[in-house]
């Protein structure tokens, strides 16, 4: 079952879960509309920073997760990114996230952009896995798409679970752990 926002805002205050943390939903700034952020009823919504890595083929051929080099994209830091059609781009969250040992997440895109054709992928967060979130943004559409840094991207649920993990993410030293930047694919 989701834990509500009381448990996330209460795990934020005495465990810096999220930082920043933002307790209420912001939709707008000074009478502009934004793609709303922070604290949700069963979740938070994380916002996108304002570096991207956006998906190239000029250098390559293939997509090789086993051999992926840092020239399959062209670095962007600004107040947006367009993402080319049918393509994609690699971005972080704003927030630092430390995951306790007894929670998992799910974070999945949020409705705004999803209904324009824009699919966020990330994997869980597991037991004990902090840093910022690589996120990947999906073009699906035959059009340029517009993403906005510092807003919303996609919404993390949390999972309190009724018995510690026997091995987590920092037990098992897993290899995107305290992540600061974009990360591309490791072995």
């Amino acid at each position: 079952m989701p834990l509500p926002d009381h448990w996330i805002e209460k795990m934020c205050e005495e465990h810096k879960m999220i930082e920043p943390f933002v307790s209420k939903q912001i939709k707008e700034i000074e009478n502009q509309k934004l793609v709303s952020y922070g604290l949700s009823s069963y979740g938070y919504d994380l916002r996108v920073a304002d570096e991207f890595k956006v998906f190239t083929n000029v250098h390559n051929s293939m997509v090789d997760p086993k051999n992926f080099s840092d020239n399959a994209f062209v670095d962007i830091k600004g107040p947006f990114c367009i993402v080319p059609p049918n393509s994609f781009a690699l971005a972080r969250s704003m927030e630092y996230f430390r995951i306790p040992r007894d929670v998992l997440t799910m974070c999945i895109g949020k409705s705004t952009y999803a209904r324009c054709g824009i699919i966020v992928n990330v994997t869980p967060f597991e037991p004990e896995w902090e840093g910022y979130v690589t996120l990947e943004i999906s073009n699906t559409t035959p059009l340029p798409a517009k993403i906005y840094a510092n807003e919303g991207i996609a919404q993390v649920i949390f999972f309190k679970a009724k018995d510690m993990c026997r091995v987590s993410y920092a037990d098992r030293k897993g290899k995107y752990m305290h992540q600061k930047g974009i990360v591309v694919p490791r072995i």
